[in-house]
């Protein structure tokens, strides 16, 4: 698909509002509200384990040891680790809505490295046949490659390419940015407002030249010194005071809309205008989190892992899951009663949740045990015909 320059999106420029400061990735990570989510969501995928599991025909799960296995188990490619590569990614497909990734092969055609490409180095071409073309730029070279050499992530869009936050979020951010330069200018200027100074007589260019010279601290000095204004000369402010632009309930606001937009609980970013403590309110909030938002990046990675990098005649039974319970691993009391449940449903030996424990098994541990007051449903009404038998021979 074709798009104009400077775009991920595929949005025209003529629909785009124009913001009032230039919004790029660099500048964009300078404001802490983007810094802060995209870390967030790329560290919170590269933390999670990635499992690969298949499924016999008898329905039996049993974890998979195969290529992408051993792709994910060590570097993913020379420079990255697991966590590396999909905080890359991540951060990536969070910020511009596509995240690629160069696939490398052995010389027997086997996948062993997944080399990520930052987005904003490029293009995509849909041609005439419908195939996919990536173009990438690399110092002042374009580079081609072709859909089976391209492992990409989008978020949702035309199918196609994902659509960019960057691109839709350009306005709220370059808000954002002009709040801070505007702050930066009030600090750098000793928080002294412009203003215009006005004498009740016709200057010479000198005279002017030079009372603007002896008054220039009124607006560009860092001193607090005394000013002493002479023969009838006023000086008025005509610019606005950070109370009368609300400079401060603007930047808050700008926190909200930019946690809006890449779908960020803003208190999980240290924003305790709405909260002050961590309680369960806020963990009913990280839970939402965690079903609302990163899950739908998971199974996008999930599914995309195995449609695109899985030969189809392997496919079958084959699937990739990210733990989502590690992320309890902070939580040590939601721990000991997830295992305890698990123990005494019969999901887990005490050794398996041992070992999830970083604890030596113990002898007996391999046996599931199950809640001795659970009975199969048949035994249940086995039971209550038998009693009501011997009432009635009694």
């Amino acid at each position: 698909m074709d798009r104009e320059p400077g775009t991920q999106s595929g949005m025209p420029q003529s629909y785009a509002i124009q913001p009032p400061a230039s919004v790029s990735f660099d500048s964009a990570m300078q404001i802490s509200a983007v810094w802060a989510c995209a870390r967030l969501l790329a560290e919170s995928v590269g933390s999670l384990p990635l499992n690969f599991f298949r499924e016999d025909s008898a329905g039996k799960k049993s974890k998979d040891y195969g290529e992408l296995s051993r792709l994910f188990g060590g570097k993913v490619n020379r420079y990255q680790t697991r966590n590396e590569f999909f905080e890359s990614l991540m951060l990536n497909l969070v910020l511009h809505g596509n995240a690629y990734a160069l696939r490398q092969y052995s010389g027997d055609g086997e996948l062993i490295g997944l080399m990520p490409l930052m987005s904003s180095q490029v293009e995509v071409k849909m041609l005439e046949d419908g195939s996919i073309v990536y173009y990438y730029k690399y110092n002042n070279d374009i580079v081609a490659y072709s859909d089976q050499r391209i492992w990409h992530n989008k978020l949702f869009g035309n199918g196609v390419v994902g659509l960019s936050v960057l691109d839709y979020a350009r306005n709220t951010i370059g808000i954002a940015i002009a709040g801070e330069d505007r702050v930066s200018q009030l600090f750098k200027n000793g928080g002294k407002p412009t203003g215009v100074l006005m004498v009740d007589k016709l200057l010479k260019p000198e005279q002017r030249e030079q009372v603007r010279n002896e008054f220039r601290d009124l607006k560009e000095g860092n001193s607090d010194k005394l000013m002493v204004l002479e023969v009838g000369m006023k000086y008025e402010q005509i610019s606005m005071s950070p109370q009368d632009i609300q400079l401060l309930e603007s930047r808050r606001f700008q926190i909200e809309d930019i946690c809006r937009f890449l779908g960020v609980p803003s208190v999980l970013i240290n924003d305790t205008s709405g909260s002050t403590t961590w309680g369960s309110g806020v963990q009913q909030i990280v839970d939402g989190f965690y079903k609302l938002n990163l899950r739908p990046y998971l199974e996008r990675i999930e599914s995309s892992l195995i449609a695109n990098l899985v030969p189809a005649e392997d496919r079958d039974g084959l699937e990739a899951r990210f733990d989502l319970d590690a992320l309890l691993r902070a939580d040590r009391d939601g721990r000991m009663a997830a295992n305890q449940t698990a123990i005494n449903s019969g999901q887990l030996t005490p050794n398996e949740a041992r070992a999830f424990e970083g604890l030596p098994p113990i002898p007996g541990g391999d046996t599931l045990l199950v809640n001795s007051t659970m009975i199969p449903l048949r035994e249940a009404i086995a039971r209550q015909e038998t009693d009501a038998l011997q009432t009635v021979s009694d």
